[in-house]
């Protein structure tokens, strides 16, 4: 799957977060800051090139922004990440690493991953703030959904937690792909990865749900995951502002779901409700 990059730059006296915020909302998945600006990634087959020009344009005219756009083949992604890819820690206990970095003794849930084309790496808030929630969750024993999982990340954290049964769904066919490779990596086969969407969740209900997707597929599922849900079971879920908090709150309220904590990194939010 090829994906695009718009790069967008000239912030002078305007927040890149509200750009960030407006393109996650046109199925924009990952984003990057840099000094010059932000650099924005979209797959192929979900870029809406006129709607996305249209608002950038808005931009230039209104801001003086600037925008270039550019294709990403597939088999050009490994080595763009190779080249800037480090391992990430968190919370003392989980490290992300590449299969080209050394293991660390130290750490308690060592977990290679190679990203391709795939998100889930811990490096953008997001996956690092759904690990971090999910280190203090009790997993043994449990049984794990992981929707939306790209990489496989935090699927591959749940089973080194000892949970019961995992089981992971993306309706990407490349994150698919590299989950099956990434669980491979871990020793972690007997992790059940589908290609499909909520509707193909499979029964029965689970322990802990984890969904690391975006506020549009989150409004639109909740209610899905919830009747997934085990009485008293855990949902996490991130991929949204917190500007956006509120709506997520109100949509698991009404899927009966009870909001219990959240937390924030870079604006970014990852929340906690019961059943």
């Amino acid at each position: 799957m090829d994906y695009f990059e718009v790069s967008i730059s000239n912030f002078t006296g305007f927040d890149p977060e509200i750009v960030i915020a407006q393109l996650a909302g046109m199925d924009f998945e990952s984003f990057t800051e840099s000094e010059s600006g932000i650099q924005c990634y979209i797959r192929e087959d979900l870029y809406q090139v006129e709607p996305v020009n249209n608002y950038l344009n808005q931009l230039i005219e209104a801001h003086g922004l600037r925008y270039a756009v550019k294709k990403i083949p597939a088999q050009n992604w490994n080595a763009i990440w190779e080249s800037e890819y480090e391992p990430v820690t968190i919370a003392g206990k989980c490290r992300v690493r590449a299969p080209f970095h050394p293991p660390l003794e130290s750490i308690t849930y060592d977990l290679v991953i190679e990203p391709r084309m795939s998100f889930g790496t811990a490096h953008h808030e997001t996956t690092s703030l759904m690990l971090e929630l999910l280190l203090l969750e009790e997993v043994k024993g449990k049984r794990v959904l992981d929707m939306g999982c790209g990489t496989g990340v935090i699927a591959i954290l749940a089973h080194k937690m000892l949970a019961a049964q995992v089981v992971a769904i993306d309706n990407d066919d490349w994150a698919y792909s590299n989950a099956l490779d990434n669980m491979e990596k871990n020793d972690a086969l007997d992790v059940t990865v589908i290609q499909g969407e909520a509707g193909d969740i499979p029964l029965p209900e689970y322990d802990i749900i984890v969904a690391n997707i975006n506020r549009n597929v989150l409004l639109n599922d909740i209610h899905v995951y919830a009747g997934f849900l085990k009485p008293s079971g855990v949902l996490l879920v991130s991929g949204f502002y917190e500007q956006d908090l509120d709506q997520i709150i109100s949509a698991s309220e009404t899927a009966g779901l009870r909001y219990v904590s959240h937390k924030s990194d870079n604006k970014w939010v990852g929340a906690r409700f019961v059943k």
